[in-house]
């Protein structure tokens, strides 16, 4: 039943990536398109960049002020958040499997 949950929490982890991969990209346009400064900050190919997700994580968009950059980088943000919980708490349970076999 451990391993269940475990699965449970992967396939929530893979339900966050789906999202992350549909807000990282758009927030990164609109930041390329209508914020040249902190696109300049973030750097070019800043899709995976430890720097620009640490940004993303982080909040720092709202310090820009623009609810449109929030409103595309905050499901980005809870996404990404989604995918650490999901499989933090999936090995968690894998490892509880293994120790109390």
């Amino acid at each position: 039943m451990i391993l269940f949950f475990a699965l449970l929490f992967v396939a929530t982890a893979i339900a966050g990536f789906c999202a992350f991969v549909i807000f990282w990209p758009l927030t990164l346009v609109h930041v390329r398109d209508r914020h040249p400064d902190i696109g300049a900050r973030l750097g070019p190919g800043a899709f995976m960049k430890p720097a620009a997700l640490a940004w993303l994580i982080r909040g720092d968009y709202r310090q820009a002020r623009d609810a449109s950059l929030s409103g595309l980088a905050t499901p980005a943000r809870i996404s990404a958040g989604v995918i650490i919980f999901g499989l933090g708490m999936a090995g968690a349970l894998w490892l509880a499997y293994e120790v109390f076999k």
